[in-house]
């Protein structure tokens, strides 16, 4: 075979589409966040992490603020599962909202990953707004507008707006969710802290549930 033909068999290397591109530079970002926090991870790690050149990286995300706030987006489902099946009683499907029966594994890992927001946050203040507006607030609403259709159909009443409520329980849910993070406390086990959760759940829905006809 000549030089030639190896030459141009060889070529250029292969790069990704962007979006796929972008979906690895999130990955290496969360991991070097959770490893030495947002403060501490300099851009050319995480290019380096992702095997890319500061030029990529800087096209597909304009500064590291803007990567933290996709990384915030990409972990919103690890705190609220949704949409969840129509139809489900309301207990079942609140507790599958908040993800409660998730394993050890995923639980440890959204609790580090809430953990490293709250505690950056307190060093780089730009870090609360892009986590009320990309991750937090997000939840928030998609959470109430769940709530709005379930009263729409009957099933549950509102007190107050349908965001307000849903702030309601996020807050008795990640509080306990929360404990050991806000220097708390810790539970017992985690089974301890699922059985408190659901009754929490079940607080709740007992103040929204329809009365029923005796």
């Amino acid at each position: 075979m000549s030089k030639s033909c190896c030459k141009n068999n060889r070529g250029r290397p292969k790069t990704l589409p962007d979006e796929n591109q972008r979906q690895v530079i999130i990955k290496g970002a969360r991991q070097l966040f959770l490893e030495h926090g947002y403060g501490a991870t300099k851009t050319e790690e995480i290019a380096a992490r992702c095997k890319i050149s500061k030029q990529t990286l800087y096209r597909l995300f304009p500064g590291k603020a803007s990567l933290f706030a996709a990384v915030v987006e990409a972990n919103r489902p690890q705190w609220l599962e949704l949409p969840v099946p129509e139809g489900l009683p309301l207990q079942t499907a609140l507790e599958r909202i908040f993800r409660i029966d998730i394993s050890e594994a995923e639980d440890q890992e959204r609790l580090q990953f809430i953990g490293m927001t709250l505690a950056e946050g307190r060093h780089h203040p730009e870090l609360h707004e892009i986590t009320k507006t990309c991750g937090t607030g997000r939840a928030h609403a998609t959470l109430a507008e769940w709530m709005q259709r379930q009263a729409d159909l009957g099933r549950i009443n509102l007190a107050e707006d349908a965001l307000k409520t849903a702030r309601m329980i996020c807050d008795m849910v990640f509080g306990a969710l929360l404990m050991k993070t806000l220097g708390e406390v810790g539970w017992p086990s985690c089974e301890a802290r699922r059985t408190h959760i659901r009754a929490a759940i079940r607080v709740f829905l007992h103040g929204v549930c329809r009365a029923t006809a005796d």
